[in-house]
């Protein structure tokens, strides 16, 4: 269970920084408003990144398996909170670029 709380904080944290920065870019057009309503979501979603980053390392012993895991997060879930708060899917380009980070990040944990 210690193994799995540094995981989830540092899951936790990226969708929400992730969602903190799509809703800024969704709202530019009221620059002020949306850039200090998305600095005090991404504040706290700094505070549960912090805090994975530190009991991960602590449980984890491997900052390796903590950076990976944060990368995964990113990975999974831009794509996701994008879709859902855009409705908009991704251009050909964009979509590549998608399927090799994935492939990257698979090669990074299980190839030796």
């Amino acid at each position: 269970m210690k193994k799995l709380i540094p995981l989830l904080l540092i899951f936790a944290g990226e969708s929400v920084a992730i969602y903190s920065e799509v809703v800024a870019a969704r709202d530019a057009e009221n620059f002020l408003s949306a850039f200090w309503k998305a600095s005090v979501i991404f504040a706290f979603a700094g505070l549960l990144l912090i805090g994975g980053y530190m009991l991960g390392l602590k449980y984890l012993k491997n900052i390796w398996v903590v950076g990976a895991v944060s990368i995964a997060s990113i990975i999974i879930m831009e794509p996701v909170i994008t879709y859902l708060l855009f409705r908009e899917l991704p251009s050909r380009g964009a979509l590549l670029g998608f399927v090799f980070g994935i492939l990257g990040l698979l090669s990074a944990l299980f190839v030796h």
